[in-house]
């Protein structure tokens, strides 16, 4: 199959209690002791404390506070379990068997029929993959699409696009992405019966800055001779 390419100009965070032991008990006498005026009575700090704590609410409100205290260790147990699982599952599902490579060339679009032909006046930019076209003109600005079974000379066999925010690549850069676009395109036995060409579209300096990201290849026969669909 020989090769030709012209270019396809077209407009993409505790308190310690301190137990202090009562003084030696003073002997008793008979007759009463008249109690000091200014005198402390000594008291128990321990048995204070004992005191405190067996008031209902002394005991209520500590009961309370271990309770609210462990709640606490234990809700934040549950949220390092529950994000160490979840941590584990996200990398289990992007390195698993299933996860998808990033390809950095995009496949070619797939074959796509019209629903009704012979369909006159297409823009190239509105070419789908498996369009046959009669008396096909690769600089011409529209094309009428046929039905494969008819009489053709070109069918569109394979589309790639580059990204919408890729620099211009150049002329021969996108040369070898259509050549390479080309070689991908599977062609059926039927390919065989006719000499046909190459024909590549890319895009010119002028319809790249409008947006034109589409890289197009075709097959072409010269006449109107080839009379199926060369795609599988």
């Amino acid at each position: 199959m020989n090769d030709t390419d012209p270019s396809h100009d077209r407009e993409r965070g505790p308190a310690r209690a301190v137990a202090v032991q009562p003084g030696p008990e003073e002997p008793k006498s008979a007759a009463p002791k008249q109690a000091q005026p200014n005198a402390v009575q000594p008291r128990s700090l321990a048995g204070s404390f004992r005191s405190r704590l067996a008031q209902p609410d002394i005991r209520q409100i500590l009961l309370k506070s271990g309770f609210v205290a462990a709640l606490l260790v234990v809700g934040g147990l549950l949220v390092w379990l529950l994000t160490s699982l979840l941590a584990g599952a996200t990398m289990q599902a992007a390195n698993g068997p299933g996860a998808a490579a990033a390809d950095p060339s995009p496949a070619p679009a797939a074959a796509s029929p019209r629903p009704s032909l012979p369909l006159a006046s297409v823009s190239p930019l509105d070419f789908r993959v498996g369009d046959c076209f009669k008396d096909f003109d690769p600089e011409a600005s529209k094309s009428t699409v046929v039905a494969c079974a008819t009489d053709h000379s070109a069918q569109l066999i394979a589309i790639t696009h580059y990204a919408d925010g890729d620099a211009y690549p150049g002329r021969d850069a996108m040369k070898t992405r259509a050549r390479e676009t080309c070689q991908a395109a599977p062609l059926t036995e039927k390919s065989n019966a006719y000499n046909l060409n190459y024909r590549l579209a890319y895009p010119s300096t002028a319809s790249w800055a409008k947006g034109d990201r589409r890289v197009d290849c075709y097959v072409t026969a010269s006449g109107n001779i080839i009379k199926a669909s060369l795609l599988p």
